[in-house]
C-alpha cells in the first residue's frame, strides 16, 4: 500500500512538471462553417427563405470575431460576403471570393434559353486567418463528380470543389489546409431512400480528395475541414479513404470528433443508411461538418487535437441559430513527432470524457474511481496522457 502511494504521488508530481511544460506548447484553432450564404431570392423564387440574411451574416462575423479562432474556413459564401468581410477585415487576412449565384449578376449574362447548360462558376468557400499567420495557395479544384442540378439539392448549380492553403504560424510551424463542400442531398430524397446517386457522387468525392491529399503530401501536417454532408453510418468513408491512408504507410489520418467525442470509434456503416429522427450515429452528437487531420510520416513535427466543439448554444440570435450549420471549432497542439511519449495535458469536467481506459488519482496521490480533482493517466500505443480533472 505504501509502495503504491508513492508510485501515484510521483505521478502526480510529474504530472505537475509536464502541466508547465504543456502550457508552452503551441497551440492553435481552426473553426469551419457553412454560413448559409445562399440569396433569399432569385428573381422569383424563394431560394433561401430561412437563411441570414444581409443581418443574419453580419451577426455570423461578430460571432466569428468574438470568438477570435486563429484560422477560419466557411462554405456558401455566396451572396452575402460584403457584409462577412467588413467585420473581418482588418483582424483577419481573406481569401478570394469567387462570386455569387444567380441569374440576374452583373457581367455575368446567363443563357435563358438553355438552362440546362447553366453552372455558376463560384464554389462558397472562403478562409480567414489571423495576421500573425502567412497563408499561401488557396488554388481552387473543381469535384470530377457531382449530381443534381435542378433536384437532389442542385449541387451542380455551382462549380463546388476545395481548396488548398498553405499556412505558416508566427512561429513558423507550416501546415497544409484543405476546405471543401461536398454534395448534398435533399431531405425528402434522403427520406425516402432516393439518395443514391448523391452518396455515389459524394464518395468519388472523397476518393478525389484522399488522392489529392496523398499525392501532394510532404512532411508537413495536413488538416481538413469543412462541410462533406457526410455522416459516416451512410458514406462508407472508413473503408474507402481512413483505411486507405493508414494502410499506405505514409500517414496517419484521424477524425477529431470521432477521436475525442466518440471514444475513437467510427460509427459502423449501414446499408439502410437513411436519415432518420431515431438513428442512433446522428443522435450521439457527429456533425456532417467536420475536421480531420494527417500526419505524414518521419515528420518532424506532428498535430494532436486536444479539443472539439460544435456550438449548438451559442450560435444564436435572438433565441434563433444564425444558420442552418453550427461552427465546428477544433485546437490542435504542436508536438514533436519523433518523441512516442510525448504527454498531453488538458482539463476535463468529468469522468465521462475519458476513455475509461485510464486510472484516476485524487490530490493525496490514492487511486480512485472518480475523484473531485486530481489526475487522470492513461498509456496507450506508447504514449502516456494525462488530464487533469477539476470541478
Amino acid at each position: 500500500m505504501l509502495m503504491i502511494r508513492k508510485i501515484a504521488t510521483f505521478c502526480l508530481g510529474l504530472g505537475m512538471v509536464v502541466t508547465s511544460q504543456a502550457q508552452q506548447a503551441e497551440q492553435f484553432s481552426v473553426a469551419t462553417l457553412n454560413v448559409d450564404g445562399l440569396p433569399k431570392r432569385i428573381l422569383v423564387v424563394n431560394a433561401n427563405p430561412d437563411g441570414p440574411g444581409a443581418l443574419g451574416t453580419l451577426g455570423i462575423g461578430m460571432y466569428f470575431m468574438k470568438r477570435g479562432y486563429d484560422m477560419m474556413f466557411m462554405q456558401e459564401d455566396f451572396s452575402y460576403h460584403c457584409e462577412l468581410a467588413a467585420v473581418l477585415r482588418g483582424a483577419y487576412g481573406l481569401d478570394t471570393w469567387s462570386g455569387t449565384v444567380g441569374i440576374d449578376v452583373p457581367g455575368k449574362p446567363v443563357d435563358l434559353l438553355h438552362l440546362q447548360n447553366l453552372q455558376f462558376e463560384c464554389d462558397g468557400l472562403m478562409g480567414a486567418w489571423k495576421q500573425d499567420i502567412t497563408m499561401d495557395g488557396g488554388q481552387r479544384t473543381a469535384w470530377t463528380d457531382g449530381f443534381g442540378k435542378f433536384s437532389h439539392a442542385a449541387d451542380l448549380m455551382a462549380t463546388k470543389g476545395f481548396r488548398r492553403y498553405e499556412a505558416t504560424l508566427a512561429s513558423g510551424t507550416a501546415v497544409v489546409v484543405y476546405n471543401l463542400h461536398m454534395d448534398a442531398e435533399s431531405k425528402v430524397d434522403t427520406e425516402e431512400g432516393k439518395a443514391n446517386p448523391d452518396r455515389a457522387a459524394r464518395l468519388n468525392q472523397w476518393k478525389q480528395l484522399r488522392d489529392e491529399v496523398m499525392q501532394r503530401l510532404d512532411d508537413r501536417p495536413v488538416i481538413i475541414l469543412g462541410d462533406f454532408n457526410t455522416f459516416y453510418f451512410r458514406d462508407n468513408v472508413k473503408e474507402t479513404v481512413i483505411d486507405v491512408i493508414n494502410a499506405s504507410g505514409r500517414a496517419t489520418v484521424k477524425d477529431v470528433w470521432v477521436e475525442l467525442k466518440n471514444q475513437g470509434v467510427f460509427p459502423a456503416y449501414e446499408e439502410d443508411n437513411r436519415i432518420r429522427s431515431d438513428n442512433v450515429a446522428a443522435l450521439k452528437g457527429e456533425s456532417m461538418d467536420k475536421v480531420l487531420y494527417i500526419n505524414p510520416t518521419g515528420a518532424e513535427k506532428a498535430l494532436r487535437a486536444v479539443a472539439y466543439e460544435c456550438d449548438t448554444e451559442g450560435y444564436t440570435y435572438d433565441g434563433r441559430p444564425l444558420g442552418d450549420h453550427f461552427p465546428v471549432a477544433v485546437t490542435f497542439e504542436v508536438v514533436n513527432a519523433s518523441d512516442p511519449g510525448t504527454t498531453s495535458i488538458n482539463g476535463v469536467s468529468s469522468a465521462t470524457e475519458s476513455d475509461g481506459t485510464g486510472e484516476y488519482y485524487n490530490t493525496s496521490g490514492q487511486r480512485v474511481s472518480n475523484p473531485t480533482s486530481g489526475l487522470y493517466i492513461e498509456r496507450t500505443g506508447g504514449q502516456t496522457r494525462k488530464r487533469i480533472v477539476k470541478r
